[in-house]
């Protein structure tokens, strides 16, 4: 493979659910050479949940050539990955490309996900906490909230839409005030950072539709077969959103108009939490170069491309 001459190491792609950002990811994919995708999306991580997490393993493909893809199918559904690990998986599958002369887009709307491999975070696996967890799990979920914005870094404020995924923030946020960080190894990345941008408008109305589509394909069974297969509904709904919803109706705790009413609200507070986190990066020192999403593709991907090598 020809000597490359892109003036960063990675490339990422980022935005709130459904501004297309995998769609462009593939596009731009195929425009470089020996490119190959990284996900940074905390569900996709994990099998079986492939309509609920909107995994769309089509998309990677165009006209018969599959971009490949890495960190999706990692994980057995019902257990629990985290920042600790991705950051690992996600410097293996790095190398992995690197070494091999390719290069490497990480794409996805986990911005937690995506921060900690841009700023090279240095994080300590978190063990389970036994005795915190038994003292947390009578409070309600506003009273864990509560707990948790006191801390002086939170762990992931977007996630927290059920009493487990609060419980292990505090849980990891307690293990850090008492241990320093482990000093380990990761590299400081020199990123293209690009931002899909996408009218409010249109994106609300793209979430909308997205979520007609997805109960179409049988987003309803995908929940129900993990179910029969073996996880409990308190596990789907540790998932957060779809899984949430469809395990509550599932489960007879929620009709099913009312579930889809509010899993689509539910879907539409996400991107707006998605875009705050996303927003807070710049903040913290993260230059995103936001490209408008109704842009004509072809040109889109010349523009990115050009600043790739500019």
């Amino acid at each position: 493979m020809q000597e490359r001459k892109e003036k960063y190491d990675i490339l990422a792609v980022v935005g709130p659910t459904a501004c297309g950002k995998t769609s462009l990811a593939v596009d731009l994919a195929l425009a470089i050479e020996g490119a190959e995708i990284i996900s940074a999306d905390s569900r996709q991580v994990y099998r079986g949940m492939d309509i609920g997490t909107g995994k769309d393993i089509a998309e990677y493909t165009r006209n018969g050539v599959t971009v490949p893809a890495h960190l999706l199918d990692i994980v057995d559904a019902g257990e629990k990955y985290n920042i600790f690990e991705y950051q690992r998986d996600f410097l293996s599958s790095y190398n992995n490309i690197k070494e091999r002369g390719a290069f490497p887009i990480v794409c996805g709307g986990s911005g937690l996900y995506v921060e900690s491999v841009l700023r090279g975070y240095r994080l300590l696996p978190v063990p389970e906490n036994p005795e915190l967890r038994a003292s947390l799990e009578k409070k309600s979920l506003e009273e864990l909230a509560g707990m948790l914005a006191q801390y002086k870094t939170l762990h992931n404020t977007t996630d927290v839409d059920s009493k487990k995924r609060a419980i292990r923030a505090i849980e990891i946020e307690e293990y850090y005030l008492t241990r320093p960080v482990e000093e380990r190894s990761f590299p400081q990345l020199n990123a293209l950072v690009v931002g899909v941008s996408v009218d409010r408008d249109v994106r609300r109305a793209r979430i909308s539709r997205r979520l007609r589509e997805r109960l179409e394909q049988g987003m309803v069974d995908e929940a129900r077969a993990l179910l029969e297969s073996g996880l409990t509904a308190e596990q789907l709904i540790y998932y957060g959103l779809e899984y949430k919803f469809l395990a509550l109706y599932l489960t007879g705790a929620m009709a099913y108009e009312e579930m889809v009413r509010g899993l689509e609200i539910a879907i539409h507070q996400f991107a707006k939490r998605q875009m705050t986190w996303f927003r807070g990066m710049e903040k913290r020192g993260v230059e995103i170069r936001w490209a408008d999403a109704s842009m004509e593709r072809a040109l889109l991907v010349e523009q990115i491309k050009g600043m790739l090598y500019e």
